[in-house]
């Protein structure tokens, strides 16, 4: 199965602009195709090409300093942000997946419910409609739900926006998303309580995602209860144009003074353990992608919280309040 990188979209894009150089933003899963596309676009259209190296998780990391390496750039693998600033030099490569899914559908039907939400990673959004039309022939009814500002399809889930999800959980009793992984699909799971199974539309894998959400819920009752003893705060802003959050920084910020807890921010691009280890607090608030506490949190030696956690750990929230920190 191949992902369509559009090339000679790309192409066209660049003579028709008139563009002598181009970036290429890619992420880790397309990189090994980064050679043959410059290739490829050099040979075509003349252009000089220029490879990121940088670590690209979204479009939330888009590259907006391009402009100092070419007079443009192209971004594969994510859809646009509508709620952040476009750049006509930029153009978005999804790289949608060439995959039927009627039989693998048809496949896991009778394990579905009879009112299903359907979700897909960007990848797989386009067989959302086709999705559709098979479950009602089966009588039935399917919601896709429209998100905020954050997402550009109906139906699509990203790794930190679930609101698509959200927007039609009253009128289903579970989902079904389209994809691979766990990485999405997982940001409906913690965003919600209803139960969100996967559909593999290459493999026909299909499964659910509740042990794992469990299992890091767990994780982060941990992180909670660890933290609160905590008196020196690290309240991490990140700089990347899809996740800075310098608002809620501020709020959460006030929060924990509030409290009596000593507060320091820090502005970083790459949230790692090397990055903060130099620091000396108790623990971190985490205000960029909420991906980065719940998913990696056993990888740092203080507890990491995001926005709502660090609530709980104040006295602001209960456990039972507990909510998906969705950008």
């Amino acid at each position: 199965m191949l992902f369509d990188l559009q090339i000679d979209t790309i192409e066209s894009w660049i003579r028709g602009r008139g563009f002598a150089s181009v970036a290429l933003q890619l992420p880790e899963g397309l990189k090994l195709r980064a050679t043959e596309l410059s290739d490829i676009i050099f040979k075509d259209t003349g252009a000089k090409v220029v490879i990121l190296g940088y670590p690209c998780y979204g479009a939330c990391d888009l590259f907006t300093d391009y402009r100092r390496y070419a007079e443009a750039l192209v971004h594969f693998g994510h859809s646009p942000i509508p709620n952040l600033p476009q750049d006509d030099n930029v153009l978005y490569i999804e790289a949608r997946a060439n995959v039927e899914i009627e039989k693998s559908l048809k496949a896991c039907i009778d394990r579905l419910p009879q009112r299903l939400g359907l979700l897909a990673s960007v990848q797989y959004v386009h067989l959302l409609p086709k999705a559709k039309e098979i479950l009602e022939a089966s009588g039935r009814t399917v919601s896709i739900g429209k998100g905020d500002g954050r997402i550009f399809y109906p139906g699509q889930v990203l790794g930190c926006n679930c609101s698509s999800a959200v927007a039609v959980q009253d009128d289903v009793d579970g989902f079904l998303f389209l994809g691979e992984g766990d990485f999405h699909p997982l940001a409906a799971a913690f965003g919600l309580k209803k139960e969100v199974s996967i559909l593999n539309p290459v493999t026909g894998e299909f499964r659910n995602v509740d042990d794992k959400r469990d299992r890091i819920l767990r994780k982060r009752f941990a992180a909670i209860c660890a933290a609160e003893k905590a008196q020196a705060y690290l309240v991490i802003v990140c700089g990347k144009i899809g996740q800075c959050r310098a608002d809620a920084a501020d709020a959460i910020e006030e929060k924990l003074r509030a409290a009596g807890k000593t507060v320091y921010r820090l502005v970083t691009d790459e949230i790692t353990p090397a990055a903060l280890i130099h620091y000396r607090v108790d623990a971190y608030v985490n205000t960029a992608c909420p991906r980065i506490a719940m998913d990696d949190s056993v990888r740092y030696d203080r507890p990491m919280l995001t926005i709502p956690e660090a609530e709980i750990v104040l006295g602001l929230r209960t456990w039972d309040e507990y909510v998906f920190d969705s950008i």
